[in-house]
């Protein structure tokens, strides 16, 4: 074989194997998105469920056992 022919196959395999981790890299970095837009979207809903508070709850917190 030439050795021109199994430097470009050799280069071939390497491009396809960059081209499936940066495919992961994208898939992963989706999720993570995703994920933080759930936990910013659950921090909404939380705030929300304490705009009716009275004044002044919650800010003295008495943590000793």
């Amino acid at each position: 074989m030439d050795l021109s022919l199994i430097t470009a196959l050799l280069g071939a395999q390497a491009g396809n194997t960059q081209a499936s981790l940066a495919a992961d890299l994208m898939r992963m970095n989706a999720q993570s998105d995703r994920a933080a837009v759930q936990l910013l979207d659950a921090a909404v809903q939380n705030g929300n469920s304490l705009a009716n508070v009275a004044d002044g709850i919650g800010t003295n917190l008495n943590i000793t056992a």
